[in-house]
C-alpha cells in the first residue's frame, strides 16, 4: 500500500494553510475552528513549514504562557519531514515513529499534493490487516477437509 491510496481515500479534503507572516494567535484560532491539529505553511506557492499543536505548545512555553504578537515563522518546523505519494506505508510508518511526527506533507516534484496524519497511516495498516484476516480466513473454511476426503476414497484390497 502506497500514500497515494490513502490521498485517494481522503479524497479532496480541503489543505488548511497559512502564511508565515500571519499572527501565532490567528493560526491557533484556525486550527481551534477548524479542528486542525496541523497547519501548513506556505509562502509564494510553495510549502516552507509545519505548524502543529506541538510547535504552538513550544512557543506557549518559551512566552510564559502567552502568545503576543508572534509570527508563525517564529514557530513553525521550518524543516517538515515530508513523502512522496510512491512511498510505502511501511515506511512513513517508520519515519513517524522515528521522527515523533504526527503529521506529513505529501509532496510531489516539487508540487503539495496533501497531508497524512499518523491516524491516516493507523487506519490504513489497520484496514490492510482486517482484509488480510478476513481473505485467510475466507480461505481457511474453503480449505478442503482432509478427512472427508480420505473417507471418501475407495478401500484397496
Amino acid at each position: 500500500m502506497k500514500v497515494s491510496d490513502i490521498l485517494r481515500v481522503k479524497g479532496d479534503s480541503p489543505l488548511f494553510t497559512i502564511d508565515p507572516s500571519e499572527s501565532l494567535s490567528h493560526a491557533v484560532n484556525t486550527m481551534a475552528t477548524k479542528d486542525m491539529g496541523s497547519l501548513l505553511v506556505m509562502e509564494h506557492g510553495n510549502l516552507v513549514g509545519l505548524l502543529t499543536f506541538r510547535e504552538v505548545i513550544m512557543a506557549l512555553h518559551r512566552h510564559d504562557g502567552a502568545l503576543g504578537d508572534a509570527k508563525v515563522r517564529s514557530a513553525m518546523d521550518d524543516h517538515p519531514l515530508t513523502c512522496t505519494p510512491d512511498h510505502e506505508i511501511d515506511q512513513v510508518r517508520h519515519m513517524m515513529v522515528e521522527s515523533h511526527s504526527r503529521y506529513i506533507p505529501i509532496v510531489e516534484n516539487g508540487k503539495l499534493k496533501g497531508v497524512i496524519s499518523f491516524y491516516d497511516v493507523a487506519k490504513a495498516v489497520l484496514d490492510s490487516h482486517n482484509f488480510e484476516n478476513k481473505m485467510l480466513k475466507a480461505y481457511i473454511r474453503d480449505w478442503p477437509n482432509e478427512e472427508a476426503g480420505a473417507q471418501a476414497q475407495p478401500a484397496k484390497g
